[in-house]
């Protein structure tokens, strides 16, 4: 292909960048041939000329297309090329928040500086199984293809973690490690995963450093192996360890530390076990203040020296060797702290009794001035001599820090050995895993010892990788029998020999140190000359001769010769080292041993099977002491380095490169020079090279006709897809050596795939354009069409109106015409008027002036008579008056003189009786006559008061008439007076007036006007005050409304907070009931753990035949029996098999036995918890009801009306019974009683009628008809009748109603008739029965049959009257309660009438508060009442419990006595008894089933052992083993018999766990037991003899219930058993759908082309094409159906057909949705169609089988809203928003998670941008939800068993004999 087809114009590439490494432009213009520069525009829009190189002419490079970008595997782009993965690298790291990237074999991780919540259990779990391609890279799935590979190909494997410091190897390796622990688990119980992990806190704390780049930098590397047995479960571990950098422990450069476990020491100095280190703060130590930041951000060092602790106690290193590793890194601390002293230029001292020093030989346990003497001196040995000599302050000081770094060194590795030690097990290592953290390419401004050898390590790994790449991509092309050509790669052997080969760098070093007098000078002197024109890769740097350059397959580096020699050597004083080992301190002696006598951590283990371990330090095993045979550093580690290679060689590696993003530790930033170094250091761009060379896009022919169909013509399409894409590829591609055709791959060079997305975007380009053409002129047509039609009817409304215009202005301008004529003769009309009131006016006042001059003189003249009159009549009266004052007293003076003459007579007449006789008797008569006259007098003075009264009232009213007429009077007088005065005054205006009427006429026109403008306006005033009164009216009424609204609003509130409290305690409840069934999960896995250990220890120690029953107890009584003689059989090899455990692991029993303990007692917690509130829930469902029946008043006038009922029937009674007895007495001598005589006819009449209206009237009656009815076959039978006598005997002994009931219950032991085939007798029929006995009961009949009639009817009677008091007393009660509570009631509603009051007069936000406060008092409070309640129920339980115990045993010693007491004389043995034919009736089943105790083991064998669901089972009766088993438990009931009840029990529910256990996989057979177990556990509780499970039987299956035990602790026991077996159930479900979720919802296409698979890379994931053997929805949906179909045929309840069906909805969605959160390539616009597409093929399902108010659908919600993210829109801030709304089931997490992987399919599809994924998680960010990202596959919905009675009758159940019980008989 030319490159004028490439580089066109809009094509984009690559350009150089000094900042960026590289940056992105696009063609302004088509490139010739030829041309000497490329026309580019940048991304900014800048316009650059590019020249190209005039000597190669290399373009630059093209970049792939933007659906390419973002790729989880490098190899998938199209253009292989460093600009285009550190694109894709940033675009994943940056944008996508995806640190994890595959690159071929290679899994590249950018270490985000940011903890990421993707190493979950839940992410493990859904890792676990997968192929590496199938999921998004991830540390995970590259552990998992480990595992994968050692368990398939029984083969080695081997994880390498490589990266510079601050890069993340340590973390990659701790995940991997994680990974194996969790998915494997270990082989034993001793937990070895869990030490593989706590090794690493440990050696965290020892080799690991804060360094610049890094705050917890691995300054060591190490080879873990975890080792793996033949079930590939972790038995062990073993550790190697390279190259620690001890230097470090003396000293630190700036912003470093010094290894993390100096610092934890110090910070945790001030506990009282580190007292005796004599330790304080980091900054005062030489060894740990050199870096000046003692301090990590975010670590807290006393919390980390705890872990350390705690790991260092789980690998077995007890306290004591704790404290001495302690003590001897604080010796270290203490020995830094040295000062040591020049005493003159050649030697040295230290001050005596140094603080320091002395703590040190303290510690450590030797003397003072040992340590102080060869601290600053050294004993030099001749042949013939030895000297001592002194060192210089420089030189002791050297000295001081090679012990210690020596030291350090030490104890690091014993650490590493005893680590190594706990890690070790006895079992033998079947194959292992190995993880390499090792350090990366290095390079600093100074490299010294140190980089070399890690480059050196590097160079090695180089060459294996790229070896490995190359034999990986050779094997590749053979198997696609591809033509093989040589690739050129980089081989790096020849700086391998450069350092290590003969006469090598390493070679020449070691030689240097031989030398007595070797330098670093001369060292370089002799490489300058080996190497220097001999190997091109050596260089000499131009400016230094103690310098060397080496070029690395990574990049130059400079190595600085100074320190080389004294490093490779490692030398330290042997004085000092003699010093310390004659130490007293054990633990340091040990340090210091010889390595034949001590364990060296770099030695061979014993007993491991492991391979040996090469050290870093000196070699002593051959006992010789010269430094000329010690191994050098170097050496040493070109060994150990030559080992590993030989272990990698040996496995098959995987590989992990690290890569750190920038130098800031800034959370995900990303530094491309940074980024681009370590890439081309860490063989990622030579990987991508190799594969560049050859073919490195690679498509299935299956994959590229589905991809690039749209290029084919229908005449091209063959049944061979084969050939299909050859004859295209010849058509598209011309040149053949672009593509080669493999056996099931086509393989293009690079940039050909590129080309072909070039083309086939460009055809559905052209195929949307012409789409969008037709789309636009129907468009178009359509809106023309529109405007068309818009036009015409515009112009038809506008021609309307203006023709309706026309018609209003010729009707307006002639009713203007008339208003204008009405209005003119208005003006004239007013103004004739106004002239003609004018006139009128002047009349009338010239008239009145004239009338009132004449009143005047009139009235003048009539006042001069009136004052006449007055005078004269006043001159009269004095006169008068004057002749009358005189008269009188003139009579006065005469009267009085007769009157004393008149009283002188009197005096004389009194002194006589006789007068004073007379006197008496006139005075009588007088007084009387006075009486009259006062009488009459009154009478006259009362008619005189009236009459004065109304002459009064009315001379009172004509009074006032007058006053006011006089008055009026003088007020037209006065008015008359002004108006004459006004005459004048009058005429004199009314010139001036006249002068003014046509100024005043003139001013009304100006007056009219403004009143016209006042009325205006006072209108306007008017209408605005009207709106203003609507508007306050309406203001008003919305705040009425409003306060309705917040009242309704308030009401609604309270009920949501109703609802949502019982909501709450609804899913309290579930919550309780999951965790109930998780322990019993849990309870269940140890107990199957226990069976298998003492299976193992039964098969490998004790071979008894036989079975030996689980120790499954459930209850207090399974505990007590067992349920075969093959148990007891076993007893010795159970106690052989217990010994033999005690001996291997007697902690193991008894930590298992502690926790089974402990599960028991949470178990049996959690259910009487779970009773709690099942019971706090049917009490308040039941109170609520009882509240609803107390409001029907009607009922309490119903039993009024039947009290009256009960009265008259009462009456009749007794009428009916005065007519027996009168009938009886009559005829007692004539033989009356005797049957068929005339009394017992009348008697029996009367009884039968008695009978027929009670049965209809009252309840009561009918229990008189049944012992009437049975006194009358007592007649017909009397031989059967017991004597009387004793009944009246034992009445008498009978105290109480309680011993009457247990007396009744003796009546019926002693009836042969089962006492369950009648109704149980009641009090008053006992009494009715028993107290019959009389002297004179056989003058009735010989039985006394009539008498006993008569005295039951008395009793009954008497009976009737005692009920009928009751219940009017209990009416009264209720009455009397009920008013009480009408009463309480209304209270309570004042009170609520008040609070609402006081609450509408609060704010809103108030109202709502007081409100709730309220509402949560009332309902405290009825909480409290219900909890009082519920304790005095439970009180009374226990009380009645009690009692109905004693009962129990009553009855039975009573039913003995009976039975005993009942043998007449005439049945002694003496006597002879005859036989007698009995003719037998057909028989009456009462549903029982009796068996033998022998055949118990045959019973559960056929019938559970031997079942098989598939045969037999098929073709039964649903449930037919339950109802079996429950019949057979009906009989051992009848006989009373509890030791057969509970070993019947106890079988059936071991045979139902052993046949569960032994076929447990087997769908079938556990979807029967669960159905048989559910119904055995509904027949328990149906014929339990509970009134609450008696609602829908029948009376025959009333009759049928249990009567001798109570089962409710089975009951719960085997309901423990069916949550065990539909959990079980449930995972044998998610076994089967598992494989079938991804393919069938996922990656299966069900709508054909609609989503396009997306070039891939060397990881190939599954086809998403439907070949043979693929699941598809269809799969999914048979299974589903076979599921359903199965539990059908089982008879399993609906209900639990339901939770079971939610539950497989609930694993397919949550497994659909892991996976889509973890496939970047599956997050695409399509996808999410076929997604929707296939959850309402689901849905569809669920209507078909009636489920879809099952709760399955919701379960899916989390998946459709899922779908539906993938297909909105993702551009605008109402696109945010509707996706917040729109997304309520899925959280923050996984919302953004697939906003990041959205993938665009096509170029047409764009990606979510950064700043919309922030709008989300900055709405999203109040959420309170849970971070976890991965929905929980495991999770199990609690079960619940709903009662479902059956209307089964036992008695027809009939047993086939196909299933060989032949041995149970009905009963």
């Amino acid at each position: 292909m030319a490159a004028s087809e490439l580089y066109t114009k809009c094509a984009r590439v690559w350009i150089p960048d000094a900042e960026e490494v590289w940056k992105s432009a696009e063609l302004t213009k088509d490139y010739k041939n030829g041309d000497a520069s490329l026309h580019l525009m940048l991304e900014d829009g800048t316009n650059i000329e590019h020249k190209l190189d005039p000597k190669t002419k290399n373009l630059p490079y093209l970049r792939n297309p933007d659906i390419l970008v973002g790729e989880n595997d490098l190899t998938a782009l199209s253009y292989l090329h460093e600009p285009a993965v550190l694109h894709n690298l940033k675009v994943r790291f940056v944008d996508s928040k995806l640190i994890y990237t595959y690159c071929g074999i290679v899994l590249v991780a950018i270490n985000p500086y940011e903890t990421l919540p993707i190493y979950g259990t839940d992410i493990i779990n859904a890792y676990s199984g997968q192929n590496m391609g199938d999921m998004d890279p991830h540390i995970f799935a590259v552990a998992e293809e480990a595992y994968k590979q050692m368990a398939r190909d029984e083969r080695n494997q081997s994880i390498i973690v490589s990266g510079e410091s601050g890069a993340g190897k340590t973390v990659s390796a701790k995940y991997a490690m994680r990974y194996f622990a969790t998915v494997s688990g270990s082989a034993s119980e001793a937990n070895v995963e869990e030490k593989v992990l706590a090794s690493n806190p440990i050696m965290e704390a020892i080799g690991n450093a804060k360094t610049t780049r890094n705050d917890n930098s691995s300054r060591f590397g190490k080879y873990i192996e975890i080792g793996f047995d033949t079930r590939f479960r972790i038995i062990g571990a073993n550790m190697r360890t390279y190259l620690l950098e001890k230097s470090r422990v003396v000293f630190q450069a700036d912003e470093e530390r010094n290894y993390h476990i100096f610092y934890q020491l110090c910070a945790s100095s001030h506990l009282p076990e580190f007292k005796t280190l004599k330790l304080s703060s980091a900054n005062d130590f030489l060894y740990t203040r050199q870096g000046r930041s003692p301090v990590i951000d975010g670590v807290d060092d006393t919390k980390e020296l705890s872990t350390t602790r705690n790991a260092f106690t789980l690998l077995g290193i007890n306290e004591s060797y704790q404290m001495g590793l302690f003590q001897v890194l604080a010796a270290i601390l203490h020995l830094g702290n040295v000062d040591i002293k020049d005493r003159d230029a050649d030697s040295s001292v230290i001050a005596p009794n140094n603080r320091h020093l002395t703590a040190f030989c303290e510690l450590v346990g030797v003397t003072y001035q040992d340590m102080s003497q060869w601290l600053c001196h050294r004993k030099l040995k001749t042949a013939t001599e030895t000297y001592i000599k002194p060192l210089p302050r420089l030189q002791a000081t050297n000295a001081r820090d090679a012990l210690s770094k020596h030291i350090y060194a030490k104890l690091f590795n014993w650490i590493v050995e005893h680590v190594n030690k706990a890690l070790i097990t006895s079992v033998t290592q079947h194959s292992f895993i190995g993880v390499l953290d090792i350090y990366g390419f290095e390079t600093f401004e100074i490299n010294s010892f140190e980089q070399f050898c890690i480059n050196y390590a590097n160079e090695k790994l180089q060459q294996q990788f790229n070896m490995h790449v190359f034999k990986l991509e050779q094997e590749e092309y053979m198997k696609e029998q591809i033509p093989w050509t040589l690739i050129d790669f980089y081989d790096n052997q020849p700086c391998i020999n450069l350092i290590e080969a003969k006469m090598g760098i390493l070679d020449l070093l070691d030689e240097e140190c031989k030398m007595p007098k070797g330098s670093d000078e001369s060292w370089a002197q002799k490489l300058y000359n080996t190497h220097l024109k001999t190997c091109s890769l050596f260089e000499k740097p131009r400016m230094s001769n103690r310098a060397f350059i080496i070029q690395h397959f990574a990049d130059k580096v400079e190595y600085q010769c100074d320190g080389f020699l004294e490093k490779n050597k490692d030398t330290v004083n042997e004085e000092q080292i003699n010093v310390l080992k004659a130490s007293k301190f054990d633990l340091l002696v040990e340090l210091f041993q010889d390595e034949e006598k001590a364990t060296s951590p770099t030695g061979q283990v014993p007993g491991t099977g492991g391979r040996t371990r090469l050290s870093v330090k000196p070699d002593k095993s051959r006992q010789k002491s010269s430094k000329e045979h010690k191994k050098t550093v170097g050496c040493q580690f070109r060994n150990s380095l030559q080992m590993l290679m030989e272990t990698l060689n040996a496995t098959t590696p995987h590989y992990v490169r690290c890569i750190k993003p920038n130098d800031f530790k800034m959370a995900f930033s990303f530094d491309p020079k940074r980024a681009v170094q370590q890439l081309r250091a860490c063989g990622v761009l030579e990987t991508i090279r190799i594969s560049a060379a050859g073919f490195p896009s690679r498509w299935t022919y299956q994959e590229f006709f589905s991809r690039y169909r749209v290029l084919m013509k229908q005449k091209d399409v063959l049944p061979d897809k084969k050939l299909t894409c050859k004859n295209v590829m010849e058509k598209l591609v011309q040149d053949q050596d672009k593509y080669q055709f493999g056996k099931t791959k086509i393989f293009f060079r690079a940039g050909q795939v590129a080309y072909l997305e070039k083309l086939r975007a460009d055809k559905l380009r052209a195929a949307c354009i012409r789409i969008q053409k037709t789309i636009r002129c129907w468009l178009a047509r359509k809106k023309y069409l529109r405007k068309r039609s818009a036009a015409i009817t515009i112009q038809r409304f506008t021609r309307g109106y203006q023709a309706r215009c026309l018609a209003k202005f010729m009707r307006r301008t002639q009713a203007a015409t008339i208003i204008q004529k009405y209005q003119r003769m208005c003006v004239e009309k007013k103004r004739y008027r106004q002239k003609q009131a004018a006139a009128l006016a002047m009349q009338t006042i010239l008239r009145a002036y004239m009338a009132r001059q004449k009143y005047q003189a009139l009235l003048r003249e009539h006042k001069m008579v009136i004052i006449q009159k007055h005078v004269r009549g006043w001159l009269a009266r004095c006169w008068y008056k004057r002749c009358l004052v005189s008269i009188v007293y003139l009579q006065c003076c005469i009267r009085r003189m007769r009157a004393r003459r008149e009283l002188k007579k009197l005096k004389i007449e009194a002194r006589s009786v006789e007068h004073f006789k007379k006197l008496n008797k006139g005075m009588e008569n007088k007084i009387m006559q006075l009486q009259r006259r006062i009488d009459e007098q009154s009478k006259d003075n009362r008619s005189v008061n009236e009459k004065l009264v109304s002459l009064e009232t009315s001379y009172t009213a004509e009074t006032e008439r007058m006053r006011g007429e006089l008055s009026r009077l003088r007020g037209v007088e006065e008015e008359a007076k002004n108006k004459s005065n006004q005459v004048s005054s009058l005429l004199e205006e009314l010139e001036r007036l006249k002068k003014e009427l046509s100024a005043t006429q003139k001013e009304k026109k100006t007056i009219e006007d403004w009143a016209q403008t006042y009325r205006d306006e006072m209108e306007k005033m008017v209408s605005e005050l009207k709106d203003q009164n609507g508007s306050l009216k309406k203001e008003k009424d919305d705040l009425n409304r409003l306060i309705q609204e917040q009242s309704q609003q308030m009401t609604e509130k309270m009920a949501r907070a109703i609802a949502q409290e019982t909501q709450q305690l609804e899913t309290d409840l579930n919550e309780e009931r999951s965790r109930y069934q998780n322990l019993l999960t849990e309870h269940l896995r140890l107990e199957e753990k226990y069976d298998d250990l003492k299976e193992e220890m039964v098969s490998t120690n004790v071979s008894k035949p036989g079975h030996r029953r689980t120790d499954s107890t459930h209850s207090s009584n399974e505990s007590e029996y067992t349920y075969n003689s093959e148990y007891a059989e076993l007893e010795e090899g159970s106690r052989a098999a217990e010994d033999v455990t005690r001996g291997m692991d007697t902690s193991l029993t008894l930590k298992l036995q502690k926790r089974l303990t402990e599960l028991e007692q949470e178990k049996q917690s959690l259910r009487n918890e779970l009773e709690n509130k099942e019971e706090q829930f049917q009490r308040a469902r039941a109170r609520d009801d009882a509240e609803f029946k107390k409001a029907r008043g009607a009922e309490l006038e119903y039993e009024s009306l039947k009290r009256q009922e009960l009265e008259s029937e009462n009456k009749k009674l007794k009428h009916n019974l005065v007519e027996m007895r009168q009938s009886l007495l009559g005829d007692a001598a004539t033989g009356a009683g005797a049957p068929g005589s005339p009394a017992y006819k009348v008697l029996l009449e009367q009884l039968n009628s008695a009978c027929e209206e009670l049965d209809v009237r009252k309840e009561e009656v009918l229990i008189l008809r049944s012992q009437l009815v049975s006194q009358k076959e007592a007649m017909h039978h009397k031989e059967t009748m017991t004597e009387p006598s004793v009944y009246a005997e034992d009445v008498s002994k009978l105290k109480d109603a309680d011993e009457l009931k247990q007396a009744c219950i003796g009546l019926k032991d002693t009836n042969r008739s089962p006492w369950f085939m009648r109704k149980p007798l009641e009090v008053s029929d006992l009494l009715s029965r028993l107290r019959s006995a009389a002297p004179d009961f056989h003058k009735l009949n010989e039985d006394g049959e009539l008498w006993l009639v008569n005295q039951g009817l008395k009793e009954t009677m008497r009976l009737l009257e005692h009920q009928l008091q009751t219940e009017r007393r209990t009416y009264n009660n209720e009455v009397e309660a009920l008013r009480g509570e009408l009463q309480n009631a209304k209270e309570e509603n004042n009170r609520q009438q008040q609070l609402l009051a006081q609450n509408l007069q609060l704010p809103p936000e108030a109202r709502i508060e007081a409100s709730l406060q309220h509402e949560i008092t009332r309902l405290t409070n009825e909480n409290l009442d219900l909890m009082e309640q519920l304790e005095k129920q439970d009180r009374t339980i226990r009380k009645l419990k009690k009692q109905l115990k004693v009962y129990s045993k009553r009855i039975g010693e009573m039913g003995a006595g009976q039975a005993e007491g009942q043998t007449s004389p005439g049945q002694m043995v003496d006597e002879p008894i005859h036989p007698v034919n009995i003719p037998r009736r057909e028989k009456d089943f009462q549903g029982m089933l009796e068996y033998k105790k022998e055949d118990e083991l045959k019973l559960v064998k056929n019938l559970i052992l031997e079942l098989k669901p598939r045969g037999v089972a098929v073709n039964l009766i649903p449930g037919l083993p339950a109802y079996i088993l429950f019949m057979c438990l009906r009989h051992a009931d009848y006989v009373n018999d509890d030791q057969k009840v509970r070993t019947l029990l106890t079988s059936t529910i071991n045979s139902i766990k052993k046949i569960l256990k032994k076929r447990g996989d087997d769908f079938e057979t556990v979807s029967f037991w669960l159905a048989n177990t559910c119904r055995f556990l509904h027949c328990l509780k149906q014929y339990s003899g509970d009134e609450a499970f008696m609602k829908h039987n029948t009376q025959r299956q009333n009759e049928h219930c249990l009567s001798n035990f109570d089962l409710a602790e089975y009951r719960q026991v085997i309901s423990d058993l069916a949550i065990q077996i539909y959990q079980q159930l449930i995972k044998c479900m998610e076994n089967i759908l598992q494989p079938m979720i991804v393919s069938g919802m996922l990656e299966h296409e069900t709508i054909q082309g609609v989503s396009g698979v997306k070039p891939t890379g060397l990881r190939k994931r599954t086809s998403s094409i439907a070949d043979e053997g693929t699941y598809t929805l269809d799969s999914i949906l048979r299974q589903l159906s076979a599921f359903h179909s199965t539990m059908c045929q089982h008879g399993t309840d609906p209900e639990l057909i339901k939770q079971v069906v939610k539950q497989q909805f609930y694993i397919i969605g949550a497994v659909t949705l892991n996976n889509l959160l973890l496939r970047k390539d599956m997050c695409s616009w399509s996808k999410g169609m076929q997604i929707r597409y296939n959850v309402s093929q689901l849905e569809e399902w669920l209507r078909d089988k009636g489920l879809m108010t099952c709760g399955a659908k919701e379960t899916l919600e989390p998946l459709i809203q899922a779908a539906q993210l993938l297909q909105v829109k993702k551009k605008t801030d109402e696109d945010a928003e509707a996706i917040c709304s729109m997304c309520l089931a899925l959280t923050t997490a996984q919302i953004v998670k697939v906003l990041n992987l959205y993938t665009p399919v096509n170029e047409f599809e764009e990606r979510v941008s950064v700043a919309f994924i922030r709008t989300i998680q900055t709405r999203l960010r109040d959420r309170c939800e849970s971070p976890q990202l991965l929905m929980d596959t495991k999770m199990i919905y609690p079960v619940t068993f709903p009662f479902s009675p059956s209307s089964l009758a036992l008695e027809t159940i009939q047993i086939p004999g196909s299933l060989n019980l032949g041995f149970l008989t009905r009963v």
